[in-house]
């Protein structure tokens, strides 16, 4: 069985077949989906969709790209909602400093008021990174010597120093379809030597499509590829791949039920 620990099924894309998305998933032996929130007037949507399907959960959060609009300045509603019983993770959260479709500021704000709810109620971060490594890095250092909290860098394509900082504060890395990409030399490098016990699978779907699927609408199905070429690079077999990733999940999200994994599969 696999997980797919990122995905966005809240997402106009699904919205006409979601129950085929669903059933696909399954067919393909992928026993439980995490769909994220990315802003929290969309949460009630994210929350109905956990609760349409026993083996999809869901999380609380802010995407970084809506901190402006949308950022939280402290954890207290974000403590708040994540006491529905389908929310496992807080997120996601984090720095873009690629795109900045919201104030460096506005992010760090909201990033930090995320990473007090999850000090507070035990639950994991999510994490989005991209193009801050050594800003996310201190930050992650900064709050970690504050209060633990356990997390994961979602859709991992930084570089090896954020990943090396990252496993040593105890936190997972999320490996998407970007994995498969042709370019991705430096990436499965980097994949290659995480320890196997930290390691996670996602779509990111409707993003990232895997090879050999590139350039399609992606969905909790695909994941197998990236599963497969995380196999690949890491030397064992898919079997074994699955199982690590599977245990690891459920060892970070330990709200989730595995029998809900189970009864769908």
């Amino acid at each position: 069985m696999l997980v797919d620990s990122h995905c966005h099924l809240d997402f106009d894309d699904f919205a006409t077949e979601l129950d085929d998305v669903v059933g696909r998933a399954i067919d393909a032996g992928v026993g439980m989906m995490l769909t994220i929130c990315t802003r929290l007037d969309g949460f009630d949507r994210v929350a109905a969709l956990a609760e349409r399907y026993d083996n999809v959960y869901c999380t609380v959060g802010v995407h970084p790209h809506e901190a402006e609009e949308q950022g939280v300045k402290a954890a207290d509603r974000l403590i708040e909602l994540s006491a529905h019983p389908k929310v496992i993770g807080i997120g996601e959260t984090g720095l873009d400093f690629f795109y900045d479709h919201s104030p460096r500021e506005a992010q760090r704000i909201s990033f930090r008021a995320h990473i007090a709810a999850a000090q507070a109620t035990g639950l994991p971060l999510v994490v989005h990174s991209r193009d801050a490594d050594a800003e996310m890095a201190e930050i992650l250092r900064e709050e970690m010597g504050r209060g633990a909290f356990a997390g994961v860098m979602h859709c991992f394509s930084s570089g090896r120093e954020l990943a090396e900082a990252a496993v040593d504060l105890g936190l997972y890395i999320s490996l998407s379809g970007i994995l498969t990409f042709k370019k991705a030399d430096e990436l499965r490098d980097i994949a290659r030597n995480v320890p196997l016990d930290r390691l996670l699978v996602e779509t990111d779907a409707p993003y990232l499509a895997p090879v050999p699927l590139r350039g399609k609408r992606n969905e909790p199905s695909f994941v197998v590829h990236t599963a497969a070429r995380l196999a690949e690079v890491r030397e064992v077999g898919t079997d074994m791949l699955a199982t690590a990733t599977t245990e690891n999940f459920f060892r970070l999200f330990a709200r989730a039920d595995r029998a809900r994994a189970l009864l769908a599969a």
